[in-house]
């Protein structure tokens, strides 16, 4: 189903097939029956129950609003009404009773007979009509508290689809129901959730997950959330380069390129914009150029691909919950200070100081590292997250121990967390330094400090006795005890951390336009 939704994204559309709702089945509840209908649209179907007096309503407004036939439903029946034989020749009765409305209406269904069928939650022409109606009603109150406005996948792939059929805009007759209500109101929106969901949607067979479509339609994004649907089949997202600050892209992708430059398959060589050009290039991209946060997350991302190109303004990266094995290509981010690369397959932070020059947070949780030696010249280095890792030995934090702004410090669930005293001897690591950090997000007490210090006092008498039986060995400043203070403007506070150094969602409205079926 999802392949042939795929397949009908284009300018070369099939014939759209005739729609067929069939009865197939009824239960008893409480004192009614109700009536089991799977309505087919193409390749999507999914299921409606109705009770009788439900039809009865139905066929009284399209006897008033469209005066067809008032002998076409089946009579009411008092007695017996719940019959295993009334109830079997009701099913057959009502299933001819819907085929020849459907028939009678093969272009846009009614309003009421669309709703009857749920054509506003499954079907192109009634999921749009129904978004027209509900922006016109409220777009404008949207627009200007700034909310941001959640839509689903399905609804984009309705949307689209409707584009690009080519027909009226207001197909249906209803003013309310034009689709210019829909275009006017994404020209201008700026906060913008695409929400799927996991599994079929509603009581269809769609995987929403899976359906195209196309985001060129939004203009003027300043932030977009984008979760559960798959990025390959997303379309005009870089309409928003212009404009676009904030985008968090979660549960949808497979890479980095797939987000930030889609088009990158169609080129065998491609430099960002503004580059110095070194070779054949076939295609010159253009950049993310407002982009400041990107949330990545939640993906099934194996590298940090060349893409990082074309966001060198990015301050906020988020790759927490992939499957990242080495930390690469960072280094064209000048800007960045905010990194949470917590739950990937790191083992080795070899280097990592030429590529991160300027970070302040990091989070390396829930990897695979077993020493920290590439973090010792990260000097701007405030927030370090190291938990759940498979860290066993102390001599490993002396990596850390002289970066002079480090202020706090997760070593939490790693082999020598559980090693006695682990508290002052991790803190002693840091010598002079060691009441400005905070471990564990547990403030020093004035015991640990003392402890510390009785721990330094012996590494000195160490160091001492080390000199005074190899005098010809020159001892170097342990640099643990000599560690340089970091430079803060005058009465500037110390840094306060966040409770985890994770990249900050982005803040989204939980206010939405469409209600539950």
């Amino acid at each position: 189903m999802a392949a042939a939704a795929a397949r009908s994204f284009g300018p070369e559309r099939e014939a759209e097939p005739a729609k067929e709702a069939r009865v197939v089945g009824s239960e008893l509840v409480d004192t009614y029956t109700v009536y089991i209908i799977q309505v087919t649209d193409g390749s999507h179907e999914w299921t409606v129950k109705h009770r009788y007096s439900d039809f009865h309503d139905l066929h009284e407004k399209l006897v008033a609003e469209r005066k067809i036939d008032k002998n076409l439903l089946p009579p009411k029946k008092i007695i017996g009404k719940n019959s295993r034989s009334l109830v079997e020749k009701r099913e057959k009765d009502l299933e001819v009773y819907l085929q020849t409305l459907l028939a009678a209406f093969p272009g846009v269904a009614p309003r009421v007979l669309a709703h009857f069928l749920h054509f506003h939650y499954y079907e192109i022409n009634g999921i749009t009509a129904a978004l027209a109606e509900e922006l016109f009603e409220k777009g404008e109150q949207l627009l200007g508290a700034g909310q941001v406005f959640v839509i689903g996948p399905l609804q984009l792939y309705a949307v689209t689809e409707q584009l690009q059929q080519g027909k009226p805009t207001c197909a249906s007759g209803d003013a309310k129901t034009d689709l210019g209500h829909i275009l006017d109101f994404t020209c201008r929106l700026k906060y913008l959730k695409v929400s799927g969901t996991e599994g079929p949607f509603g009581t269809s067979n769609i995987q929403e997950q899976l359906l195209p479509f196309d985001l060129s339609i939004f203009k003027s994004l300043h932030q977009v959330e984008i979760s559960h649907c798959d990025a390959k089949h997303i379309r005009g997202l870089v309409v928003s380069k212009p404009t676009l600050a904030t985008m968090s892209v979660r549960f949808s992708a497979t890479s980095m390129k797939e987000v930030l430059v889609p088009e990158a398959s169609e080129f065998d060589e491609w430099e960002p914009e503004g580059t110095a050009l070194e070779g054949p290039v076939t295609a010159v991209i253009p950049t993310w150029q407002a982009l400041t946060t990107l949330d990545l997350s939640h993906n099934s991302i194996s590298e940090i691909d060349e893409s990082v190109k074309l966001i060198p303004k990015i301050e906020f990266l988020d790759l927490s919950h992939n499957g990242v094995l080495v930390v690469d290509n960072l280094q064209h981010l000048y800007n960045l200070v905010h990194l949470d690369l917590s739950y990937n397959k790191l083992t080795s932070l070899d280097g990592v100081h030429t590529k991160l020059g300027n970070i302040k947070t990091l989070n390396l949780a829930g990897n695979l590292l077993e020493s920290l030696s590439g973090l010792h010249k990260l000097y701007s280095l405030v927030n370090l997250d190291l938990s759940n890792n498979r860290i066993e030995q102390m001599e490993e934090v002396r990596s850390i121990g002289s970066l002079p702004c480090l202020e706090h410090v997760a070593l939490l669930n790693n082999p020598l967390s559980i090693i006695p005293d682990y508290r002052t001897k991790v803190l002693a690591q840091f010598g002079e330094r060691a009441s400005e950090v905070c471990l564990d997000n547990t403030a020093t007490t004035e015991k640990e400090l003392d402890t510390v210090e009785v721990l330094k006092a012996i590494q000195k008498a160490k160091e001492v006795k080390s000199k005074l039986n190899n005098p010809e060995k020159k001892v170097g400043e342990d640099s643990r005890l000599s560690a340089a203070p970091c430079v803060r403007p005058s009465g500037s506070p110390p840094t306060v951390a966040p409770t985890s150094a994770s990249l900050p969602q982005p803040i989204l409205s939980n206010q939405g336009i469409l209600g539950d079926e």
